[in-house]
């Protein structure tokens, strides 16, 4: 292998990309805006859609309102709520989301409340949809509306019994938070993160590595370049490098965006993580990059021994789908709670590099497992590009029609 050959072939294929206009962009303009959109915009419209619809008057319903006449007073005149007349297809109104809930009152739901001891609690039934965000707010408020009702006749019981809630209450349970606030921050940050990272590698590599194979024999131009005096292991390194390049300019790109997205956004991503200051330092970044540059090399390596195989563009498409899916699977999997980053994990491509990822930009360091990490993935790295290597010197797999 010659390295001057290889420069020649790296440079040619390089200006090649240049010109294509659909690859500058997916490596520079959409990881560039990815994170901002996904944290400031998306949170944003989120935010406004979730307090518009908490601020929005909620419809509901009383059923058994001569039960508790107090309550259902109370609740007619609680802010934010619109009751309706009883109706006997409350079920089906709120399964068609024209209720957002019903709260029903069971008979002798007063004179229980006149004779505690008697017996168990009365019982308030609430019928709502879950997962609808509107029906949920309802819920709130009319829970909040029964809670308050219920304290007040708590502290009147005690009163005509002369205690009080202290009385009833001999231990208080507090919480401290000892975490720094920024691994707080950082950590529900970083839940998404590592999986975007991962998503862009492989979709910064995927373009390049099919069209310098597959795009090469549909054009009928592979044969040219094989005919000419570089020899094929400068041409299967130039092409790799490549790969490479376009791989982790996204990733660059992503990791920049992420931190000037939090450099910028400081006053929103307060918000978003509870009011915890979060920043991201240049040394996260280049851990970060340390872990991810093997895997890109993975992924380059891969997709170009994957791609050479097919006889077309589309093709290489097909194949290349599936291999996503093994990607991102992998990649979601560290979203998951209570998977958490062992040396056992850390042995596992892709998951890997994702859980490693979370734990950077959650606050923490676990130089073991970064070292597993980075070691393993180098192997896997070397098999796919040995496997790209001989690819490269079967005539079969070349030539395929």
């Amino acid at each position: 292998m010659k390295v001057a050959n290889v420069g020649v072939v790296y440079r040619k294929e390089l200006r090649d990309m240049l010109r294509d206009r659909k690859t500058l962009i997916s490596m520079f303009l959409f990881p560039l805006i990815l994170f901002p959109l996904m944290t400031v915009g998306f949170g944003t419209f989120e935010r406004r859609m979730r307090s518009r619809a908490r601020a929005a008057a909620s419809t509901v319903m009383i059923l058994g309102a001569d039960h508790a006449p107090e309550l259902a007073a109370r609740l007619r005149e609680t802010e934010g709520l619109e009751i309706l007349p009883a109706a006997e297809d409350y079920k089906q109104r709120i399964a068609d989301k024209r209720l957002r809930a019903v709260i029903e009152f069971p008979s002798g739901f007063g004179s229980a409340l006149l004779a505690p001891g008697a017996g168990d609690p009365p019982a308030v039934q609430i019928y709502f949809y879950r997962t609808e965000t509107r029906s949920q707010a309802a819920v709130t408020k009319l829970e909040d509306a029964v809670n308050k009702y219920k304290q007040e006749v708590i502290e009147k019981r005690l009163a005509s019994q002369g205690m009080t809630k202290a009385e009833i209450q001999p231990v208080e349970v507090k919480q401290e938070n000892v975490a720094a606030p920024e691994k707080v921050a950082g950590s529900r940050l970083a839940i998404m993160l590592p999986y975007f990272i991962v998503f862009l590698c492989f979709m910064g590599a995927m373009g390049p590595a099919i069209d310098l194979t597959a795009g090469e024999k549909e054009r009928g131009t592979l044969e040219t370049i094989l005919a000419s005096a570089v020899g094929r292991d400068d041409l299967v390194m130039g092409k790799f490098l490549l790969v490479l390049t376009t791989s982790l300019t996204t990733a660059v790109m992503s990791l920049l965006s992420f931190g000037v997205t939090t450099r910028f956004s400081r006053e929103y991503l307060e918000q978003m993580t509870g009011g915890h200051a979060f920043s991201v330092s240049a040394t996260t970044i280049a851990a970060a990059f340390l872990v991810v540059l093997p895997m890109s090399v993975l992924f380059s390596a891969a997709l170009l021994a994957l791609c050479l195989q097919a006889k077309s563009f589309k093709e290489a498409q097909n194949y290349t789908g599936p291999m996503m899916l093994i990607i991102i699977l992998p990649a979601m999997a560290g979203m998951i709670p209570g998977v958490e980053l062992n040396l056992g994990l850390a042995a596992v491509p892709v998951l890997n590099v994702s859980l490693v990822t979370k734990e950077l930009f959650g606050g923490t360091v676990p130089l073991i497992p970064i070292a597993v990490t980075f070691l393993s993935t180098c192997a896997y790295a070397g098999v796919a590009l040995f496997a790209a290597f001989k690819m490269f010197q079967t005539e079969s797999v070349l030539f395929r029609s």
